[in-house]
């Protein structure tokens, strides 16, 4: 009994860190390419703490991966997410990414 309480709470707190429009759009960019928090702010024109936050919150319930290099830090989705979880994501329409052009940038 505990352990299904357990496994509807973590799905609860889940659909809720997706409920977010921000973040299930920063998930429709990831699920096209890995990005750097950079990269990010460029595409959805919003500061870079607001989306390190959603990032972090995304990334400490296991939704995504990051990958450090040298001083920039790279954003994947997990490979192995529950398959309700690759559902919605697949559902998500594809983005258009376009290469970020700011030479200070992790590109």
């Amino acid at each position: 009994m505990i352990a299904e309480v357990e496994m509807i709470s973590d799905l609860s707190s889940k659909l809720k860190l997706l409920g977010d429009r921000t973040r299930l759009t920063i998930l429709s960019y990831l699920k096209v390419r890995e990005l750097c928090v950079c990269e990010l702010v460029d595409l959805l024109d919003a500061s870079q703490p607001s989306i390190s936050q959603h990032l972090k919150k995304l990334r400490v319930s296991g939704i995504i991966n990051e990958r450090k290099q040298g001083t920039w830090v790279y954003y994947r989705l997990n490979e192995e997410l529950p398959a309700y979880l690759s559902g919605i994501i697949d559902a998500l329409p594809d983005q258009n990414i376009k290469a970020c052009d700011d030479p200070d940038c992790c590109s």
